[in-house]
């Protein structure tokens, strides 16, 4: 019984990975077959890896010295004559979960750090009193390091132009689980044109090497941007089931709800 759970587990994480691979694909153009996998075992607990002090000092220096020697006089895209100041991130760089929007607003703009607006207060509360977490715990970024213009959505050469410092990010920091906030973080870092409904409510895989099945790859739990929480609060049930099921994958107790 134990090696048919071992292949079905198996089978699950080759599933999620064709199904990225195909859909990377097809916006290039290609013609696939579209896979839903739909995940049939329970997922494995992952378990803390104890980080030594000088390694999660020095990954901290890594982040500032992207942050402060690239990001902040980054002039890739056409955001950098509109910006006010660049959003690099914020946390803890041994963080076990990162948290990633699509790009900053006007509030994260103005102070230079992530979700500090009415979104970044419920994060916060989503982080703290849902999650039983400090924010200081987590890892926040996002996407993109600038804010477009009247908060409108990422444009694609602003993603490709500046995705780069998120990759590096997430390979610095490690973390065990990441939670895409909203369409726009999800789609970039699954390679898929996929609806956050769809894509909600069940994990995925992203491979920091950039390729599918190559390197161990990061458990992802896509889920509403905090924004659309705030627009459609009926929605809230459904983004608190989706980060207990990131509490479970970590093997942290869900608080008590008042």
């Amino acid at each position: 019984m134990k090696a048919e759970n071992s292949g079905q587990a198996s089978n699950i994480h080759v599933g999620h990975a064709l199904k990225q691979r195909f859909e990377s694909d097809a916006l290039l153009g290609a013609s696939h077959l579209p896979i839903k996998v739909q995940d049939s075992v329970a997922m494995p607990v992952i378990a803390r890896q104890p980080i030594a002090e000088d390694d999660a000092k020095q990954r901290q220096v890594q982040l500032d010295v992207i942050d402060n020697g690239e990001v902040k006089e980054c002039a890739k895209c056409g955001l950098s004559n509109t910006r006010t100041k660049t959003v690099f991130g914020t946390g803890s760089a041994t963080a076990r979960i990162m948290f990633i929007g699509e790009a900053p607003g006007h509030d994260e703009d103005m102070t230079g750090i992530p979700f500090v607006g009415r979104a970044g207060e419920l994060l916060t509360k989503m982080v703290e009193a849902g999650m039983g977490l400090k924010r200081e715990d987590v890892y926040i970024a996002n996407v993109l390091k600038c804010r477009p213009p009247n908060n409108r959505d990422p444009a694609t050469d602003e993603i490709l132009a500046c995705k780069d410092y998120l990759w590096r990010q997430i390979d610095l920091i490690k973390p065990e689980v990441i939670v895409a906030l909203g369409a726009p973080a999800a789609k970039t870092l699954l390679e898929t044109r996929d609806g956050i409904g769809r894509l909600r409510g069940q994990w995925h895989d992203f491979f920091p090497s950039g390729t599918a099945l190559v390197g161990e790859p990061i458990p992802v739990m896509p889920t509403y941007h905090p924004a659309y929480l705030l627009r459609s609060p009926g929605e809230k049930k459904k983004a608190w089931e989706d980060l207990k099921m990131v509490m479970a994958r970590l093997g942290l107790p869900i608080p008590k709800r008042r």
